[in-house]
């Protein structure tokens, strides 16, 4: 067994899936021929969390999964089928807020004088006085006035601890030392020894080797005065000097509330003034700083633990963008992790860790090889595989259409730097201040550029991030990398051509900060400064990007829905072969052991459900007839509403997509089962992430409702129109071509350059859509059940609607995997041309390594070639003599590995309507 995979399968772990679900589906995995397990992430993290990334202690295996003694059940059924694992690490954020972050609520205790002030992004001085030496706490669901004249913020002891807090729901905010000695104060003289020592702890709170041990010492006394006679009620009178119910109990629980180390806030005011770094607009989510060196040695020695005791083979990293310095962290991870791996045990693999990163790269972004990664989580072949599946004469059609029905811009980029200036201005004006206000400190120290004022910065920097091409750049200490000066030139070049003449040398000034010259040649007193500046720019060009684009614009632009995936841009409608080839080659070049992926838990829609909607590109006229009878026979079911229509125009198009992408496959009308409410919840997601009719911060219930009463209207049987009909024959039409892209899709990335991993349950088809959506129970019992079965792909065309073919290709293409890894790992990839009259309808390429040779041929483009087929076939004689080419005279024959059978070439190649009479994909072994 290696530590690089082979295949991965990864698993979304939840209280509703723990580590004992992981165990039962391991022989079935193993069966199907994965080497690895990726699991989501397993550290302790807020409890009832449906996904992990809120971690709130690294040092512990989440109980709710089952704990250590459960996770190590799972490694050791991996270890009996052969199998390694993959574990998901988040080293850029933890899980703040509620009460089960240690780290943080020390924070919140003893402020800058916390071991952990530095753990967080924290700035101590930022523009606001108010804010100073404190940290804003945005988690009251209601303005700081109305939670204490409501009674929601009292006071409370644990009596097991000793600590005082104020409450807040499910959030405590413990009170500092000299808090909780001034609500003391009233207390009997039993908890007079209590409240010296709170006392002198606060008087020495800034040497904390004295003032903790203080502390701990104060809350064993208070602990102690509890259980004397009447202890609880003498510290409940005290306490009720707070009660908030009354006005001079309001006026004491404010006061002090304004002498503690952070300052209680509506969460809405963190949008505009918060002074910690959050994952995006998250504010239950707080960056952590893993470039200072304990905080990364406490926050990963669980994890080099598990690596050095051989449980887990490597890692993937969550949000690499987010840190101050990736390719620093990337490295030290790799350095660690082999440190770690000298220890493994003789069964565990020896080679080197496997190390992956989320990273959204731009369609002409690389990921960098310095960084001495493995290469992505595969959203890049995601968007590769997807975009070969369009067809380019359908973008412009398209595009004009969508712009006609809905009143929206048709291009991308329009809709984009809309949403980069709406986040700017409503999601993450706090980061942008933030941003702003160190630049403005940066210029004031230099003669130079002491005058450019605070506002002329706020206005430069915005259009930079606007323009900004990638997510961001990686300049440093050191200077810039060519990449990133050519990254940000576009970025100035675009800024510049809608900025007012009489700024834009501020605009070629900022550039010069962020991404000149290295700091070497600063002077020392300003060279912290500057390289702080660089690092909160890194990090906040990431999050605009994100959010902007994957979080809004997404939601806004609907040209064709299949291209708005994590990974992609809508504006590249589609690849020619020829791009496609070139990207395989270079991963296969640079980054062989990329992972590749088609489905992940973030996908806006699942790979089938992409797949299907493909289709339209290759039918737009065929779709505009369609819409125009839809959006005509349904005004029945619009509303006019006081702010326009509901649904929009934009809304009930990407709803039409919907309907007919993720149409059950086979289903009839009347057996729609939950398919309203999942695409409910895509569509009021979808409504309130495009932030123009509805928020999530300030949704619009009557609009909403609007649009849930149009959709019940379309599916209600009673008065339903013809539509809902026409939307079901309209998913049966393309349903055929959908499946043959789905299985091209299948076949491309497992035999690729590259890692292939299999979203759960994506084995049989993946009709999902955004999350929660897409992380919903597998029946994992009747894939191994069908996989136990052995059925040939050729034996399950007919019946493709269930989706057994798809897993029975993975299969076998996992088991020639398994018997040939030298191929799949290094072997060269050579395109191979097709020609003929339909040669638009196929793509081809040749695996080789030594004398071992693999053929893979998919259709593409089908719709046209299918006529009236009722199966993802296309028939022989549509073909013609459409061919491929081998090149030489080789007339040995090949082994069809998905149909069984041997298929020899004629003349320098094969004619399609052979290669393909058994099945729409061909995988030849020669």
């Amino acid at each position: 067994m290696n530590t690089t995979p082979r295949a991965t399968a990864r698993l979304q772990f939840h209280l509703d899936f723990t580590f004992d679900d992981g165990v039962a589906t391991v022989p079935y995995l193993a069966a199907l021929g994965i080497s690895h397990l990726y699991a989501s992430p397993i550290l302790k993290a807020r409890s009832g969390s449906a996904h992990g990334y809120d971690i709130v202690d690294h040092a512990t295996i989440n109980s709710e999964l089952g704990g250590e003694s459960g996770f190590l059940r799972l490694t050791e059924a991996l270890n009996a089928h052969r199998m390694g694992l993959v574990l998901d690490i988040v080293p850029n954020h933890m899980g703040v807020g509620g009460t089960d972050n240690r780290w943080w609520m020390d924070v919140l205790e003893w402020g800058r004088a916390s071991p952990y002030a530095d753990a967080f992004d924290i700035d101590w001085t930022p523009p606001d006085p108010a804010l100073h030496d404190k940290v804003m706490a945005p988690f009251l669901g209601e303005s700081y006035g109305a939670a204490l004249q409501s009674g929601n913020l009292h006071l409370a002891c644990n009596t097991v601890s000793g600590r005082l807090s104020v409450v807040y729901h499910e959030h405590e905010f413990p009170l500092s030392p000299l808090g909780a000695a001034t609500v003391l104060q009233a207390a009997p003289k039993r908890f007079a020894d209590a409240i010296a020592h709170f006392t002198a702890a606060a008087d020495l709170a800034d040497r904390p080797e004295i003032a903790r041990p203080l502390a701990e010492t104060a809350r064993r006394r208070l602990v102690a005065a509890l259980a004397t006679p009447h202890g609880a009620a003498g510290l409940a009178i005290a306490m009720a000097r707070y009660d908030a119910t009354s006005e001079t109990g309001r006026a004491r629980l404010h006061t002090l509330l304004e002498t503690q180390n952070y300052r209680l806030t509506f969460w809405r005011a963190a949008a505009d003034e918060i002074n910690w770094r959050r994952f995006f607009d998250i504010n239950t989510l707080a960056g952590i700083r893993v470039e200072i060196p304990w905080v990364f040695d406490e926050s990963h020695r669980l994890i080099l633990d598990l690596y050095a005791r051989g449980l887990i083979d490597g890692v993937r990293i969550d949000h690499v963008d987010g840190l101050a310095d990736p390719r620093a962290y990337c490295r030290k991870l790799r350095r660690a992790l082999t440190a770690a791996g000298r220890n493994r045990s003789k069964g565990a693999a020896q080679d080197p860790p496997y190390i992956i990163v989320e990273k959204i790269l731009a369609p002409h972004e690389r990921l960098r090889a310095d960084w001495q990664t493995d290469g992505t989580t595969g959203y890049d072949f995601m968007n590769e595989v997807a975009a070969i599946l369009h067809d380019p004469e359908g973008a412009e059609p398209l595009a004009a259409l969508w712009a006609r029905f809905s009143g929206r811009s048709p291009n991308f980029e329009d809709e984009e730097h809309e949403a980069r200036r709406q986040v700017l201005r409503d999601n993450l004006t706090s980061e942008w201040n933030g941003t702003a206000a160190l630049l403005h400190r940066l210029a004031a120290a230099d003669l130079a550029t002491r005058d450019i004022t605070l506002t002329a910065l706020r206005r430069a920097l915005a259009e930079l991030l606007v323009n900004f091409p990638v997510y961001r750049i990686y300049a440093g200490a050191a200077g810039s990398a060519a990449t990133d000066e050519q990254a940000m030139n576009w970025a100035l070049a675009r800024a510049l051509r809608g900025f007012r003449v009489a700024d834009r040398n501020l605009l070629h000034q900022i550039r010069h900060w962020l991404a000149d010259r290295p700091l070497a040649r600063e002077p020392i007193a300003r060279r912290a400064l500057h390289r702080r500046v660089m690092v909160r720019f890194q990090q906040l060009s990431a999050p605009v990007a994100a959010k902007s684009v994957e979080d809004t614009a997404f939601y806004r632009y609907g040209r064709l829905l299949s291209r708005n995936e994590v990974g992609s841009t809508p504006a590249q409608f589609s690849l020619t072969p020829a791009a496609f080839h070139a990207a395989q080659a270079q991963r296969r070049a640079n980054l062989p052991r990329a992972m590749l992926a088609t489905a992940t838990h973030d996908h806006k829609r699942g790979e089938d459900t992409r797949a299907r909607l493909a289709v339209l590109s290759e039918i737009p006229a065929e779709w505009e007839a369609a819409l125009a009878r839809w959006t005509r026979l349904n005004t029945s079911f619009v509303r006019e509403l006081d702010s326009g229509r509901a649904p929009s125009e934009a809304d009930e198009l990407m709803l039409y997509q919907t309907l007919v992408a993720a149409w059950p496959i086979g289903s009839a009308l009347d057996h729609a089962g939950d398919f309203v409410e999942r695409v409910w919840g895509w569509w009021e997601k979808s409504i309130r992430e495009a932030k123009l009719r509805s928020e999530w911060a300030a949704p619009d219930e009557t609009y909403e409702a609007a649009c849930r009463q149009f959709l019940d209207g379309v599916f209600d049987a009673a008065r339903a129109t013809a539509v809902l009909g026409e939307i079901a024959d309209c998913a049966r039409r393309i349903g055929p071509a959908g499946a043959i892209n789905g299985l091209a899709q299948t076949v491309l990335k497992y035999t690729s350059p590259g890692i292939p991993d299999l979203y759960q349950g994506a084995e049989f088809w993946d009709q999902s859509l955004v999350d929660p959506d897409n992380r919903r129970q597998v029946d994992f019992s009747r894939r191994a059940e069908t996989l136990a079965a052995q059925s040939q792909p050729t034996d399950l065309l007919a019946s493709w609607h269930d989706g057994r073919i798809k897993q029975a290709i993975i299969a076998r293409l996992l088991a020639r995997r398994a018997a040939h890894p030298a191929l799949f790992e290094s072997g060269d990839y050579m395109p191979l041309d097709i020609e003929g009259e339909h040669a638009v309808h196929a793509l081809a390429f040749q695996r080789s390594h030594g004398s071992q040779r693999l053929i893979v041929a998919v259709t593409r483009l089908a719709i046209p070639l299918l006529g009236t087929a009722e199966t993802p076939l296309v028939p022989a004689a549509s073909w013609q003599d459409t061919r491929m080419r081998l090149g030489g005279d080789d007339t040995a024959p090949w082994r069809d590995v998905l149909a069984d059978r041997q298929i020899a070439p004629t003349g320098d190649g094969f004619k399609l309507k052979t290669l393909f009479a058994a099945l729409p994909v061909a995988v030849l072994a020669g």
